[in-house]
């Protein structure tokens, strides 16, 4: 199945999450399940010419963190070897990847505060890299810790590179804070975003995946937005040259 699907800007997005929680009672818990499973999926599949492939997840302290967390959960449980390297201060975690955080701390996962440590040696060891630090919640400049991070990542341009949502340093309504970490693939959530569509941020961008997270038809209808059964098929699909979206295969 090949599909035109609307896009978002982060209005909206805010918008769907909202009535998500509010009307529909599907909380941000299982949203991130939905999200971290199925990033999972795709870094998997990125991994696949790797034998015993190493995967570092950075990790924000909002809702694409906790997405970053929830994927980790996954991978490990397939027998990856995994390091979450936390970016920010702890204080300033959100409450329910937090609760994502404590799971993995209780699997035993190495947690890395980049707070203090050598970022870049760390990455050196890896194959794959997650960029699960910011989504479309980015507005405004970055702070230098950011730049800084995102300089450090794009300094292995061997390593596979995987965002959730948005490549961090990348506002979905296409500006860009500053540098934006440059993505293989960007797995973004419910719908396409703006300016993840833009030509010009296709370096950035990479690859475009959009993953279901379970919202309702009717929420989008009661928004105006007119969306099929997009994910019958594939939880994962993936936009063409072309413009349009395809289902995935795994």
């Amino acid at each position: 199945m090949s599909v035109l699907i609307p896009s978002i800007d982060r209005h909206q997005m805010i918008e769907v999450d909202r009535l998500m929680i509010e009307e529909y009672g599907i909380s941000l818990l299982q949203m991130m399940e939905h999200a971290g499973e199925n990033l999972a999926k795709l870094v998997r599949w990125f991994a696949r010419g790797v034998d015993q492939p190493k995967v570092t997840v950075l990790c924000g302290n909002g809702h694409n963190g906790g997405g970053g967390f929830v994927c980790t959960r996954f991978l490990l449980n397939w027998g990856y070897d995994v390091k979450v390297i936390t970016v920010g201060e702890d204080s300033r975690r959100k409450v329910v990847p937090e609760q994502h955080l404590k799971t993995l701390h209780k699997m035993g996962v190495e947690i890395t505060s980049n707070q203090g440590n050598d970022l870049l040696d760390i990455l050196k060891g890896t194959d794959v890299i997650v960029d699960a630090i910011i989504g479309y919640g980015l507005s405004g400049k970055l702070s230098s810790q950011l730049q800084a991070i995102i300089a450090t990542v794009n300094q292995l341009p061997d390593k596979q590179i995987i965002s959730l949502d948005a490549p961090t340093g990348l506002d979905v309504s296409g500006e860009l804070a500053g540098e934006s970490i440059v993505a293989d693939g960007t797995l973004t959530l419910a719908l396409p975003k703006h300016g993840l569509l833009q030509a010009e941020h296709g370096q950035e961008v990479g690859s475009l995946f959009l993953a279901d997270i379970g919202v309702p038809r009717k929420l989008y209808s009661d928004m105006g937005l007119e969306v099929g059964d997009l994910f019958a098929d594939s939880p994962i699909l993936q936009r063409t040259e072309q413009g349009d979206f395809k289902d995935f295969i795994l």
